[in-house]
């Protein structure tokens, strides 16, 4: 049987066009049980805090802003504020989210959001220094593992304690 092939999505073709390694994972791990989600990153060989969520928030005074940051943590709204020069930040509501960042809840982005939108970018330092992070590739299911270096260098992004509660 022939493998099926994977159609690339629009931030895996500007990684391309900008040397950026990646590999395409077809992980999800959204709406799973505990147990599929192991047997999930058992099969990738990733920790569940390799996987890194897209956050959109809005700043009073530079407007929408994206957060990358661990899946496992949760984002400290004032150290977001505090990094892209706001004194406060909003989370971007659901149904806003979409025509704000071209993406559906779970498939942001940052190269994505980027290349369309040009917002400020923050990675968490637990990013810095990791070997990989994944990220979604921009749809549902679609993942890819990326050096953060070279992704946060594509995107202009900074590098900033964004953790509300760092237990590492």
């Amino acid at each position: 049987m022939a493998k099926k092939k994977i159609k690339k999505t629009l931030p895996e073709h500007i990684m391309d066009a900008h040397q950026v390694n990646y590999e395409h994972l077809e992980l999800n791990i959204l709406d799973k049980t505990d147990e599929e989600i192991t047997q999930l990153l058992d099969h990738f060989q990733v920790k569940k805090s390799d996987i890194y969520k897209t956050l959109a928030a809005h700043g009073d005074k530079t407007g929408p802003v994206v957060a990358v940051l661990p899946i496992t943590q949760h984002l400290s709204t004032k150290k977001l504020a505090s990094a892209s020069h706001n004194k406060k930040v909003k989370m971007i509501p659901m149904k806003e989210l979409e025509k704000t960042t071209g993406y559906i809840h779970g498939a942001n982005n940052p190269v994505g959001i980027w290349q369309n939108k040009k917002f400020p970018i923050y990675f968490d330092m637990t990013a810095q220094n990791a070997d990989y992070i994944i990220v979604s590739a921009g749809e549902l299911g679609q993942s890819d593992k990326v050096n953060p270096q070279q992704m946060a260098t594509l995107v202009q992004a900074d590098f900033a304690d964004l953790l509300e509660h760092n237990d590492d």
